[in-house]
């Protein structure tokens, strides 16, 4: 098996929690992890020219990103995350507005490299902007037809649109979403009427789709595929230090999955594994240790 190519387009931020922070966003931390399971994580996205972008630079390289796709922005500063987590660990966020990865340039680099990659996965929150949105609906059209594209809905603040998001699925291989945004998305396309794996069947037939990834939390995952299979996983308990990340490692997992064509059963427990083990750590981006070594081992 060679390496696969993978990248992540949208939001680079730091995430700034009370007594520290952690370089985060969403395809950030999807491409480090990536990256972190032996293959090739590209992130695109735009940083300011300050110490945080300086430093999220060094650390994409240190780890062994290529940072070759990160645009630097002179007006706008490097996006930052304010994050409060609750009693159980759990956190919300006050994203900042009118930051460097709002100005996203579909440039001839990008174009190059949509022509050179397995799989790319975006979301809602880097598409608030219109010069984003514009670049990363335009980078979609520019891949090759099998690319899989993996849209993590990621519904954030008021960072969305119901328009956006039907667009945003229309073009996806694959959808990944939390137990709160199927409520969401049911609300918004009058699909209350049906549980929540209906719901999703519902989804696949009428746009196309090859899975639907449904991630519960501690309580697990449910994978929908386009033939009606359905994968069922309790979760793995862990003593969580913080959620941040751990759907975005779980996605990484699921790309990595999909493209080695394994069962839904052992994509879905991989997945897990990789999230629980994110959660147990602090922030999106926690370096590896021998666990996690003894995790990419099984699969």
């Amino acid at each position: 098996m060679g390496l696969y190519k993978i990248a992540g387009i949208g939001e680079i931020l730091w995430d700034i929690y009370p007594d520290y922070a952690k370089l985060g966003g969403a395809p950030t931390n999807f491409t480090y992890f990536v990256t972190k399971m032996g293959h090739m994580g590209i992130t695109l996205s735009r940083i300011g020219r300050d110490e945080h972008g300086s430093k999220a630079l060094d650390i994409l390289k240190n780890s062994g990103m290529d940072s070759n796709y990160i645009q630097v922005d002179s007006e706008h500063p490097t996006g930052t995350v304010d994050v409060v987590l609750d009693e159980n660990a759990k956190p919300s966020y006050v994203i900042n507005k009118d930051v460097a990865w709002d100005y996203i340039s579909l440039d001839k680099s990008m174009l190059l490299l949509a022509e050179n990659i397995e799989v790319v996965c975006f979301g809602t929150i880097a598409q608030r902007s219109p010069v984003s949105r514009k670049t990363i609906q335009g980078f979609l059209d520019a891949l090759k037809k099998d690319t899989v594209k993996i849209f993590d809905i990621n519904l954030r603040q008021d960072f969305y649109t119901k328009d956006n998001i039907m667009l945003s699925i229309k073009r996806s291989t694959i959808l990944k979403l939390n137990s709160e945004e199927i409520i969401l998305l049911k609300e918004m396309t009058d699909g209350e009427k049906y549980r929540d794996i209906d719901f999703c069947r519902v989804l696949i037939e009428k746009y196309g789709l090859e899975l639907i990834c449904l991630t519960k939390g501690e309580n697990g995952s449910t994978i929908v595929n386009k033939e009606g299979d359905i994968s069922e996983h309790k979760g793995f308990k862990v003593e969580v230090k913080d959620t941040v990340g751990s759907g975005d490692s779980f996605t990484a997992a699921i790309a990595v999955c999909y493209l080695k064509g394994l069962d839904l059963d052992s994509m879905n427990d991989y997945a897990n594994r990789i999230a629980s083990w994110t959660a147990s750590k602090e922030g999106g981006t926690p370096e590896p240790d021998d666990r996690f070594d003894d995790i990419l081992g099984l699969y």
